[in-house]
């Protein structure tokens, strides 16, 4: 018995995704229907529609886990120590610096080797 329930949950859900999906299309279709009558009414309708739709995918099982992702993830950037501000302008001097130096060394490298393929084709002159 138990598992014809969770058969019947599954279809549900699925059910309810097909209808968001239905729901998310017909708003964006409204929306250029009623964009040439008024832009206002057309983003308010869509606001409207894919706030419906969003609903309707967070009582899914999956959308529940993806709330429960959302807001675990945002617990996890709390717990984030971010750099302060100097520390952050210097990180981005020597990233600089670095990537200059590296130009420059692949440059001289690149001059060496094109002075060395002129000898050997003999059109260095």
């Amino acid at each position: 018995m138990n598992s014809r329930a969770e058969a019947r949950g599954a279809s549900l859900d699925t059910l309810k995704l097909v209808a968001a999906a239905f729901l998310l299309v017909g708003g964006i279709v409204a929306f250029y229907l009623l964009k040439p009558l008024s832009t206002l009414l057309a983003v308010v309708g869509l606001l409207i529609i894919t706030g419906v739709a969003a609903f309707a995918v967070f009582k899914t099982e999956r959308g529940r886990t993806l709330w429960q992702f959302a807001g675990d993830a945002r617990m996890e950037v709390r717990k984030v120590v971010w750099p302060s501000r100097q520390e952050t302008i210097q990180t981005t001097l020597v990233v600089i610096v670095m990537v200059l130096i590296v130009g420059i060394v692949l440059w001289l490298f690149d001059m060496m080797l094109m002075g060395i393929l002129r000898f050997l084709t003999g059109q260095g002159g």
